[in-house]
């Protein structure tokens, strides 16, 4: 099983293996790319997401700065709205449902180290995959971490450090993140006639 297999397996990899390290100097000069380029070039910008990413829906949109690890193993739904400075570290796979919005300094983090300080020191790390729902609102400064699944129509608070899976249908905040209540009618501020 080459370290890639492995990595995607979220079994403990090398990632200083030449085809992962390869494939992260892809996805950066990608970003770097995408990140040089002025907002006007909105069609280039978007090519570029398309070819960072396994997967982009209709009416994707991602701010200045982006920054990923490998870029493919990442799935982008319709609609979705990144702000300033995204991070995605996808060791493992990141799935982004339809209608998620991301509000600016959020990172999505999959990769993970051993506790042991003698296997960390190794530089084997393992990956866990992060599962984002459809119509999700993360809130600035939001930390997801690896393993992490959030549900349909959720709210995450911004600051907060997700570290467990969160529910569909609620509002979740804190470090670490923790379901405050759920959704009701009442958080409806405007009604289409």
């Amino acid at each position: 099983m080459t370290e890639k297999e492995k990595m995607i397996n979220g079994l403990l990899y090398d990632a200083t293996d030449a085809e992962l390290t390869k494939d992260r100097d892809n996805a950066e000069e990608l970003a770097f790319l995408f990140n040089s380029l002025p907002p006007s070039k909105r069609a280039e910008k978007d090519n570029l997401m398309k070819k960072i990413f396994g997967k982009v829906g209709k009416n994707a949109f991602i701010r200045s700065t982006l920054y990923v690890d490998y870029g493919y193993n990442t799935e982008v739904g319709d609609n979705f709205y990144a702000n300033h400075n995204l991070t995605i570290l996808d060791c493992a796979k990141v799935k982004f449902g339809d209608n998620v919005f991301i509000a600016p300094n959020c990172g999505f983090y999959t990769a993970a180290h051993p506790l042991d300080a003698k296997e960390r020191n190794t530089l084997l790390e393992y990956a866990k995959p992060i599962f984002v729902g459809n119509n999700v609102w993360i809130g600035a400064g939001v930390h997801v971490m690896p393993g992490v699944t959030i549900g349909d129509n959720t709210v995450i608070g911004g600051g907060s450090v997700v570290t467990k899976d969160i529910p569909s249908d609620v509002v979740a905040a804190g470090n670490p993140c923790r379901v405050l209540r759920k959704l009701s009618d009442k958080d409806k501020m405007f009604v289409k006639q």
